[in-house]
């Protein structure tokens, strides 16, 4: 079973559903129970379209839905509707159906989480633990989500701002590993910019790519997570680096900064660097700064307090982590961090004893833990 394959031909196949009149929560429905069909029918007949047999298999889905909650005559409409099964039309609705999750109607919390279940192929879980909730909770966001835009047609577009944090939470998603879904993220933003002349577009696509360049190394063979600053620099894709570079100087030419081309700028600065020791960390904060004046985000001020250690020292590093919530995620990594540098060692590996046990995935217990052992050796 090709689950790639699969997630990909998703969105697309809810958005041909959606032209051919049913509403978004229905159609998605209809082709998640097909999905479900695939998963049983495909190991042993794979179809030689797989496409058209989604859709044909999803448009019957929807039709016993509709028959079974609707009045004779709307039925009778649908039913001399149907389409004669064959191949899929070679259209690419996932864009559109971004659009349509990002509807002005929604929450951009609902709205990222709708579109990483409709068109990132997430599951409900793993959409859950990127918000650190629930999955019940989540399962209800998702079901209040679909309700709402049930009568929005596919071609009301909604909002570009919320598109572009959607497509940044699938990037950083499929960046993690867990699902594999940067390339497509990438694909999606490159197609948005394509589309749209808009500077924070060009910012995310720029950072993404410039991210993505450093993808190779961040892994050693056995899969254990690599620093930043132990990277084999060698494996860095320079390509991609060179085309984000370039798209981010042209959005940040037209003086119209937004938080996405603040930190491709820090990106930029970091794939700029030959050697670890050659990080302009000095530019960084100041960029750090801008990005905290734009945000006000916890985040940005803990990343900025790690600059911060490494421009002015740990002692600074500290001072300006020591005015965060101890509780925010990877707040006592960076203090472990922070405390090594300073020449507390006996602080520094409890404190990533302490960060590896809230660790939000495998690889980054692991990383944590080893630190600890090395400094405890």
């Amino acid at each position: 079973m090709d689950e790639v394959l699969l997630r990909s031909l998703t969105p697309t196949v809810i958005g041909l559903l959606g032209r051919r009149g049913a509403d978004f929560a229905s159609a998605e429905d209809a082709v998640q129970d097909a999905l479900i069909e695939a998963v049983r029918v495909w190991p042993d007949d794979p179809p030689r379209d797989p496409k058209g047999w989604l859709v044909a298999v999803a448009w019957r889905k929807f039709l016993d839905a509709t028959r079974a909650e609707t009045s004779r005559r709307r039925r009778e409409v649908l039913v001399d509707s149907e389409p004669v099964p064959g191949p899929g039309e070679a259209v690419d609705d996932t864009l559109q159906l971004y659009f349509l999750c990002a509807h002005p109607s929604l929450t951009p919390a609902s709205a990222v989480a709708l579109t990483l279940r409709a068109v990132g192929g997430l599951t409900t879980r793993q959409i859950a633990q990127a918000y650190l909730v629930p999955e019940a909770t989540m399962a209800q966001r998702i079901s209040r989500a679909k309700r709402t835009v049930s009568s929005v047609r596919f071609n009301q577009l909604g909002d570009v701002a919320t598109v572009l944090r959607v497509l940044y939470l699938v990037f950083n998603e499929g960046y993690s590993g867990d699902v594999d879904l940067a390339a497509e993220a990438i694909r999606l933003a490159r197609q948005l910019a394509a589309m749209i002349d808009h500077e924070e577009v060009a910012g995310l696509l720029a950072l993404m790519l410039l991210h993505h360049a450093r993808r190779p190394a961040r892994t050693s063979p056995d899969g254990s997570l690599v620093p930043l600053a132990e990277q084999d620099r060698g494996l860095w894709d320079t390509r991609l680096i060179a085309e984000g570079v370039d798209v981010l100087q042209v959005a940040l030419a037209r003086d119209r900064l937004g938080e996405f081309q603040a930190q491709a700028a820090i990106a930029a600065l970091h794939a700029d660097a030959q050697t670890a020791e050659e990080t302009d960390w000095v530019q960084i904060v100041e960029w750090y700064d801008e990005l905290v004046d734009l945000t006000d985000s916890p985040v940005a001020r803990l990343n900025r307090a790690v600059a911060v250690g490494e421009a002015d020292g740990p002692r600074a590093g500290l001072a300006a982590l020591a005015e965060l919530d101890p509780s925010l995620p990877r707040h006592t990594a960076v203090a472990a961090y922070l405390h090594e540098r300073d020449g507390d060692p006996v602080t520094a590996a409890r404190l990533y004893a302490e960060a590896a046990r809230s660790a939000p995935n495998l690889a980054e217990r692991d990383h944590l833990t080893r630190q600890a052992a090395r400094l405890r050796s």
